[in-house]
């Protein structure tokens, strides 16, 4: 069935169609009809919000993670004010990290986190940072490298490593540095100490923190979307669920319509004037009819997604922890992360004496978790509270699970030439605009979205300059951040979320990497701490057991250690002296192991030379 183009409805002749009731496809219908544009929104799935959204469990209700209402631009505060004024909570902000059964402020504050890891691995931390100051990664292409220049080796693998993995599913080794740069510059372990003892000092600029509260729907995110949904609907514009965009019409260098279906198979054409689409770029380009050249599906097919899983739990506790989410820094289970969905609002959970949490995990679609049956999933979820010791197995009464694909764009090696090559082929469609986080394949926040689509709205209306939509989230700055003194930036400068862009490995790094080096700084201060410790513990047990020879035999270590004595002053020095002669040793004994691994190493890097070469001129390497 064709429906032709309806624009009678419309005061200027325009009939817009837009792609996804998420916040960017909602933001822009809404905006198309205040601007008198008639509009239509389909959307594949039975609920809007897209990740947004807030699902509804037998009166329980569960987000797609957690979703803050905050924002540094003024014109999305007013939208959201405008239509949830009165169902607003402000909420505090309590989120920590879970390490080594301990629990940890995030951000980290330095008191905290050293008490919490105690004096012993205080003192690897320091040293561990005391050797990235002397002697950092000169080439800071990874995550890695980057964390550890600024907090030392060890407290990246306590509180970066594993958490990181775990979300985008990458060695942090294959992570580009810049992804870290955005996300926590301003700051290193002397900085973070400093303030923590001393406060900001000075006119310098106060280094950034995170917001510590935030405005909340009393019913969750998805509140937002469904009363939007509401007012178009009041607005004789209602949402089109269940409907799959199968194809895109176009000709002559502008789109004409689209081919939708429903869940029984009926397919329905609509034509309009101007589209505004918030699906997958992938799928947008792989439904165009006639089918874009080769190389623009290449690249539209070369685009990649992190998927995202929930499984809610229902526990019979009136409170179970103070925080609103919980970062699961643990390789004892695949939980990357906890909300604590009654900490956000009371109101997400109907009965009295209970609690609702949502257990996270980062995933790809159809890998093992994916693709496990949902109750083997609760099953999963509750050993795992147990096992971190933050839910008892017996008190979960109830659970289901929430599977959403494409939560994250991925920033791989080949995304951004796959963009510009995209780009290339639909920026020339004037009557065609991508907003949002998949529209655009950006790692955008809720408010960015909404910028993008009200832009895109507006550019159809006519009532404001044309706007670039590609152009928001110029700025780096990460949009939580707040500086003392701030002014929120004009819309548009709203920063963009960066995500982990995987490095590309040629094989003699990899082989270099097989054959890591030992570190001649740590094995050194740590052959020497534990000497010199050694040492002044023996010889105090010594004074403080007394006799008429104190250490008779410890005191034979005075023909090497000069000025030592089993006496306080003597362990004093002998501590010293054995620390610095513990250090060398280490030290001399990493490098000669670094020596023999590095002759390995040349003389497997000549092979690898070798066949790469004769590779080159399509030559058989010798055996």
């Amino acid at each position: 069935m064709t429906a032709t183009a309806s624009t009678e409805n419309s005061a200027l002749g325009k009939r817009a169609i837009v792609i996804g009731a998420g916040p960017a496809g909602l933001t822009a219908a809404l905006e198309l009809v205040e601007g008198g544009v008639d509009t239509v929104v389909f959307e594949m799935a039975d609920i809007v919000g897209g990740i947004s959204r807030t699902d509804n469990y037998k009166g329980y209700r569960f987000d797609i993670g957690g979703h803050r209402f905050f924002t540094k631009v003024k014109i999305v505060q007013d939208w959201w004010m405008n239509i949830l004024a009165d169902e607003f909570l402000v909420r505090p902000r309590l989120s920590r990290i879970y390490y080594n059964d301990k629990f940890f402020d995030y951000p980290l504050k330095p008191m905290n986190a050293l008490l919490g890891l105690g004096p012993v691995e205080a003192v690897r931390i320091g040293l561990s940072y005391i050797k990235a100051q002397l002697f950092p990664e000169r080439d800071e292409r990874n995550l890695e490298q980057w964390v550890a220049n600024r907090f030392g080796r060890r407290l990246y693998e306590i509180f970066f490593k594993t958490y990181t993995e775990k979300v985008w599913g990458i060695p942090c080794t294959e992570i580009g540095a810049d992804w870290a740069a955005q996300r926590i510059k301003n700051l290193d372990l002397k900085t973070a100490v400093k303030n923590a003892f001393l406060g900001a000092r000075g006119d310098k600029e106060v280094v950034t923190t995170l917001i510590e509260q935030f405005h909340y729907p009393r019913h969750g995110p998805g509140m937002m979307w469904e009363r939007v949904t509401e007012i178009l609907d009041e607005k004789g514009y209602p949402v089109r669920m269940g409907r799959r965009v199968n194809k895109i019409h176009h000709e002559n260098g502008r789109v004409t319509g689209v081919t939708v279906g429903d869940r029984a198979g009926n397919e329905e054409r609509i034509d309009g004037t101007d589209i505004i689409s918030s699906m997958p770029i992938r799928e947008l380009l792989n439904a165009f009819d006639p089918p874009p050249p080769k190389p623009v599906l290449d690249a539209a097919n070369d685009l990649r997604y992190r998927d995202f899983l929930t499984v809610g739990l229902i526990v019979d506790k009136d409170e179970l922890f103070p925080d609103n989410w919980i970062y699961i820094h643990s390789d004892k289970v695949k939980v990357g992360r906890v909300q604590n969905f009654k900490n956000w609002s009371p109101e997400m959970v109907p009965e009295a004496g209970k609690s609702s949490i949502g257990l996270e995990y980062f995933v790809q679609e159809n890998d093992e978790v994916w693709s496990a049956e949902d109750a083997d999933l609760v099953e999963l979820g509750k050993r795992e509270m147990h096992t971190l010791g933050l839910v008892d197995q017996k008190d979960v009464v109830d659970g289901c699970v929430i599977r959403m694909p494409k939560a994250y764009p991925v920033y791989d090696q080949v995304y951004k030439e796959a963009l510009e090559i995209i780009r290339a082929y639909v920026d020339p469609i004037e009557n065609l605009q991508l907003v949002g986080r998949n529209g655009q394949h950006r790692y955008n926040n809720q408010d960015h979205s909404m910028v993008t689509a009200i832009y895109a709205a507006h550019n159809i209306v006519g009532d404001t300059p044309h706007r670039d939509v590609w152009e928001v989230n110029v700025d780096q700055e990460y949009h939580e951040e707040v500086r003392e003194g701030e002014e929120a930036p004009k819309s548009g400068a709203t920063g963009d979320r960066l995500v982990p862009q995987r490095l590309v490995l040629d094989p003699f790094e990899v082989l270099h990497r097989a054959f890591a080096r030992y570190d001649p700084v740590a094995l050194g201060g740590a052959v020497g701490v534990v000497a010199a410790l050694g040492l002044f513990i023996a010889t105090a047990a010594l004074i403080l057991k007394g006799g008429t020879v104190i250490g008779p035999h410890l005191s034979l270590l005075s023909n090497y250690l000069l000025g030592f004595r089993v006496s306080w002053p003597g362990a004093l020095i002998g501590m010293v002296e054995v620390g610095v002669v513990g250090f060398v040793f280490g030290f001399l004994l990493a490098s000669a192991i670094n020596l023999v691994v590095r002759l390995h190493e040349r003389a497997l890097l000549s092979r690898l030379e070798q066949s790469t070469a004769l590779e080159s001129l399509n030559l058989e390497p010798p055996t």
